[in-house]
């Protein structure tokens, strides 16, 4: 089972890349067999999507397409940033088509320095899918006070309470996210799904 997991801070030295490294890093262990392509916009955000030009250009695109259609599932990393999803996170599900990611499973992890993270899970929720057809999990993972989190190896002794519940929590999301892909295999194998008459979503 193939992962796409993108990380979504476009700062050089992201804590959200620190963040997709260890969910990287977890699937396996979580997942028999599971493959994880990470894919950061640190210092590299895509061109700004464009009605005209309908998206980012083909050279920058297509791998990143190939990459998609080949994932079960996806998992979506977003900073929060002045209580909003980045931009580069947004403009990356903008770019995403209904053959990359239609009717595959998307989970939401967020990232905040503080106590923060609630607002992009809601801004995700509620927009970014209508057209591409990812379907969120209810499940979602909010990782606080980022820094101190997800440094330590697993079986550190001394782990704090915080930093050890969120990383039962990701490594459930992650089991979780798995059944949801094998479930929409079915979904997008049917033959009822029909993205030529309904190309976009209402």
């Amino acid at each position: 089972m193939k992962f796409f997991v993108l990380s979504g801070s476009h700062r050089a030295e992201a804590q959200s890349l620190k963040v997709a490294r260890y969910v990287a890093q977890s699937l396996p262990q979580e997942v028999p067999g599971a493959e994880a392509l990470v894919h950061s916009l640190s210092g590299n955000p895509l061109p700004l999507w464009e009605e005209a030009n309908g998206g980012a250009p083909d050279e920058i695109w297509e791998p990143l397409s190939r990459d998609l259609q080949a994932a079960d599932a996806l998992i979506v990393i977003s900073p929060e940033w002045s209580g909003m999803a980045t931009p580069g996170v947004k403009n990356f599900l903008l770019n995403c088509t209904a053959q990359e990611v239609g009717h595959k499973p998307g989970l939401i992890v967020t990232v905040s320095a503080g106590r923060g993270g609630a607002y992009p899970v809601a801004e995700l929720r509620m927009s970014g899918t209508k057209n591409n057809r990812l379907a969120w999990l209810p499940e979602h993972v909010i990782v606080q006070h980022v820094e101190g989190s997800l440094n330590a190896p697993d079986n550190a002794p001394d782990l704090a309470k915080e930093d050890a519940a969120i990383r039962q929590r990701l490594r459930y999301a992650l089991r979780l996210l798995a059944e949801y892909a094998k479930a929409l295999r079915s979904v997008r194998a049917s033959g009822v799904v029909d993205h030529r008459q309904f190309r976009n979503g209402m």
